[in-house]
Parts: C-alpha cells; sequence; structure tokens
C-alpha cells in the first residue's frame, strides 16, 4: 500500500469525513522495495510491520483505547489477515481492496476472527477468484463486494467512490465510530 496514492489517501480522506481516524503508512520503504522486489510478497515481513505499527498504536496513550481496523490493498491484504490471526484480540475489522489473500496458507484465514470485507472489481477475475475461494475458508463474519465495472486499481468513473463508501459503511460498523479525534497522516520511514 502506497501511502502517498491517491486512491488511499481518497478512501482515507472519506474514513476521516465520518469520524474514522486513519494513520497512512507503507509497510516497506522505498529502498527496501528497490533492493529486493520480492520484499512486496514476503507477507510474513509486511504481517510483522503492520504488527509493529499496532503496536506503537497500543502504547500511544492518546490514542491506545480506539478500536483498530485494517484497509490494505494487494498484498498488505494478506498481510493484514495474517496480523489479524496472529491477534485475533486486537484487529476489530478489516476492509481489502483487490486483495491477494492467495498468498496465505488457508489455516490463517481460518484464524482471522475480525469482521471482514473484500473489495474486488468484477473485471479482475483472478482476484475475484482468490477472494472468492478466501471467504469460503474463514469462519468469521465476512462479505465480498464486487464492484462489477471495476478493474484492479478501481480507475473507472465511480468505482473508488463505491469503495469509499463500502469501507465508510463497514467501518462505522465493526468500530462503532469510537474512535475519536480525526487525523489522517502519511507515516514514512
Amino acid at each position: 500500500m502506497n501511502s502517498l496514492s491517491s486512491r488511499n489517501q481518497y478512501v482515507a480522506n472519506a474514513l476521516n469525513g465520518i469520524g474514522v481516524a486513519t494513520l497512512l503508512f507503507d509497510l516497506l520503504t522505498e529502498e527496501e522495495e528497490a533492493l529486493d522486489r520480492r520484499r512486496i510478497f514476503d507477507v510474513n515481513l509486511l504481517a510483522d510491520r503492520l504488527l509493529a505499527v499496532t503496536a506503537w498504536i497500543r502504547q500511544n496513550l492518546e490514542i491506545s483505547g480506539f478500536k483498530i481496523g485494517y484497509y490494505r490493498a494487494s498484498t498488505g491484504a494478506a498481510a493484514a489477515f495474517l496480523a489479524a490471526a496472529k491477534q485475533p484480540n486486537r484487529i476489530h475489522s478489516i476492509v481489502t481492496r483487490s486483495g491477494w489473500p492467495d498468498l496465505l496458507r488457508p489455516h490463517y484465514l481460518r484464524q482471522v476472527t475480525a469482521p471482514t470485507l473484500m473489495i474486488v472489481g468484477g473485471r479482475d477475475i483472478p482476484v475475484h477468484e482468490f477472494n472468492r475461494q478466501a471467504l469460503h475458508q474463514m469462519s468469521c463474519e465476512r462479505r465480498l463486494k464486487v464492484i462489477s465495472s471495476a478493474t484492479h486499481h478501481f480507475t473507472e468513473a465511480g468505482t473508488l467512490e463505491e469503495v469509499a463508501t463500502l469501507s465508510c459503511d463497514w467501518f462505522s460498523r465493526h468500530l462503532k465510530r469510537s474512535l475519536g479525534r480525526r487525523s489522517s497522516t502519511p507515516m514514512r520511514k
């Protein structure tokens, strides 16, 4: 997930608009991505980074009581599932966009307890199938939403807006709008 991507910033701004605090951050540094592109697919490394940020949030007294939800795309979605499987009581909701849950072994998907919304483009056939299969492997509350006119990056007119609306609805319901102040801060290491 690229924290500076206009797609991610759009969804973060929509979440801020309903009172859900957001923290945009990258799971790899630019240098790490450039030196070894295989790291993009190192789900264990990505999940560990996600858990490190989660731990940082828990240690920050100002925001430590917030319920935590993950919004991740592509390989970051697999990392979110793995992190949620490793710490099931700390993650309260997950939304993925064009996620690749096929990068995980099925037993990790079965361990996810956080209510999960998977959003995929109807014209992104392989990813649609990966998410459909993952949906059947999971036992938590889960939903697969297919936006029929969308491709992998949701660049088609109105598709990103639909992603934002679905994400806001899901997090409002599962985080119960318990998050306090609004914040959207890109974090770079």
